[in-house]
């Protein structure tokens, strides 16, 4: 049976209703049939489709600029923070509960305008997508620019990803890459015999003390780069000199710097070694000087910030979009068992993307 959703209800009530619907990255049917039906149902202003487990809607009024809402309906794994409970009161009071942050309550504000904006000013389209959590080869966005890359063109991407309610401007980039070091096996008895592949990494790791990071201010905003070890493996037995070492980096930088030219200076960087790419992702420039965008900076009332992590902005960012993250919650507390959000910013972030919108 599907779960009945009443879109036009408080955000703050619509979000508990979808926490209470659990939807696990490859597992979203559910939340995905009743966030189609409610649509279908309530939304009539709007043209619907389903993808997979992702339900696009959007306006087709003919307005001179579009703006995409994006935001995606899974969550990580439960971890006996469900059914939402709340605690507190008035300004104070907190929805708790797996997806309250990441991103639920996001989705209930664009579920919320969806059904009650049949007049905006821009065009708008909504893009509830699935497989966010997980490994970005399944990510419902890539999905949906190979099969209907138009739903996801505009003028204007706002991921409703947890900002404290506050507009960050695009993101940085990603890289990992694995710094390899080769020896020769030896017994530790003869160790003369053999070459240490672990004692080869202190160069590596030399250098990655040295490093100095960029701190690039770009539209105004201070984007902070950093490179760090995040794993090292290496050795063989407890009587065995190991012949390889493997150094795992990842380095976060501003998205003034392509992907090319972060994986040419991590090579230089480490020249002298193997280096493998094992991940790698484009940043998104915050895009602040467009108008659609100004005018959301307005209806916010407060300062932007720079989006220090890599979030789905990134993708609206490379078809051309000016991309911002704007939800409510506090994005340190998403993933956690004590994950919750506070029901003032929900009505706060509906009602500036009404202003904005209207």
């Amino acid at each position: 049976m599907t779960a009945s959703l009443d879109l036009t209800s408080d955000p703050v009530e619509l979000t508990a209703a979808l926490v209470d619907i659990p939807s696990v990255s490859g597992s979203e049917k559910t939340i995905a049939d009743a966030v189609e039906q409610a649509l279908r149902a309530q939304a009539p202003h709007l043209e619907v489709v389903r993808n997979g487990e992702a339900v696009l809607a959007r306006t087709n009024l003919g307005r001179d600029a579009r703006v995409v809402l994006a935001g995606h309906l899974d969550t990580v794994p439960v971890n006996d923070n469900l059914p939402s409970h709340r605690t507190g009161s008035g300004d104070d009071e907190l929805l708790h509960g797996c997806g309250t942050t990441d991103m639920k309550s996001g989705d209930a504000v664009m579920l919320n305008l969806a059904a009650t904006l049949t007049e905006p000013r821009h065009d708008l389209t909504f893009v509830f997508y699935d497989c966010e959590e997980i490994e970005a080869e399944r990510n419902g966005l890539g999905r949906i620019e190979r099969e209907l890359p138009e739903w996801l063109d505009g003028d204007l991407a706002v991921v409703c990803e947890p900002s404290n309610a506050s507009i960050e401007a695009g993101c940085q980039g990603t890289i990992r890459v694995e710094v390899r070091t080769t020896g020769t096996r030896a017994h530790t008895a003869r160790a003369w015999m053999g070459e240490n592949a672990i004692h080869a990494a202190q160069s590596i790791l030399r250098r990655l003390a040295e490093y100095e990071p960029r701190n690039p201010v770009i539209d105004g905003l201070q984007y902070r780069e950093g490179l760090q070890a995040v794993k090292i493996t290496g050795g063989v037995a407890g009587n065995v000199v190991p012949d390889e070492c493997v150094v795992t980096i990842n380095h976060r930088f501003a998205p003034d710097k392509s992907a090319e030219r972060a994986e040419a200076e991590l090579r230089e960087l480490f020249s002298g070694y193997e280096v493998v790419v094992t991940d790698l992702s484009a940043g998104a420039l915050p895009g602040l000087t467009s108008p659609a965008a100004a005018e959301l900076v307005e209806a916010s009332g407060a300062e932007p910030v720079a989006k220090l992590g890599w979030t789905d902005v990134a993708r609206f960012a490379a078809r051309g979009l000016p991309a911002v993250n704007f939800g409510p919650g506090n994005p340190t507390l998403a993933h956690t068992q004590q994950e919750h959000v506070r029901t003032a910013e929900i009505r706060h972030c509906a009602t500036t993307l009404h202003r904005f919108l209207t």
